[in-house]
């Protein structure tokens, strides 16, 4: 994955009157959070951070702060944006160290629908989680958790167990082997079944 980098300014003005003004300069407004520094107030180019933003890539990943010759590494943990333009009005930052764990949310992806059988026969797929929260080293947050489904059967779950995670990624929640998803039978998956069990 391409590392982003975003080039930010210090503003000087904050509160609602500095962020006003750092749009009306094509800037997007933001604060840094973490670190002994403490909250910082900074603005990057509208069209840098929208680019940043449309990749995919800038939420829940480290990305590279960079202010003159300073470079940070810094988790995108917020983004507001503005509910008729849809464009970026506000984020927030956190400063993090190269290997620190950080928690994140991580999307889940289902793959193999086609070689479970239940699904074959009609089931749905119940979707409890569309992501997991883990802990992770800020340099190696993956990407996607993987939710294989080859081989499931009506009544069938997906629990974090089954889910493979990237070494030195642990679940937040750590008191249950909780639900990813289910395979539901449906009612014509129902009556299928009855009509079998008669025969």
């Amino acid at each position: 994955m391409a590392e982003i980098v975003l080039n930010v300014e210090v503003r000087e003005n904050i509160g609602s009157g500095g962020s006003r003004a750092a749009r009306r300069a094509g800037k997007v407004p933001g604060v840094l959070y973490g670190g002994p520094r403490g909250p910082v107030p900074i603005a990057v180019n509208a069209n840098e951070f929208g680019k940043a933003l449309y990749t995919g890539k800038l939420l829940g990943h480290r990305v590279t702060l960079k202010y003159g010759d300073e470079t940070q590494s810094v988790i995108a943990k917020d983004v507001q944006f503005d509910p008729v333009s849809d464009r970026p009005v506000h984020f927030d930052l956190y400063r993090v160290e190269e290997h620190q764990l950080i928690k994140i949310n991580v999307p889940v992806h289902f793959r193999n629908h086609e070689t479970s059988p239940g699904l074959k026969r009609g089931g749905a797929l119940n979707i409890a989680r569309h992501e997991v929260e883990l802990w992770a080293p800020a340099d190696e947050i993956p990407e996607e958790l993987i939710a294989d489904l080859a081989g499931l059967e009506i009544g069938d779950a997906v629990r974090i167990s089954n889910i493979t995670l990237p070494a030195g990624a642990s679940p937040v929640i750590t008191a249950r082997d909780f639900i990813i998803a289910t395979i539901a039978g449906t009612s014509a998956s129902a009556s299928e079944a009855a009509a079998l069990a008669t025969a």
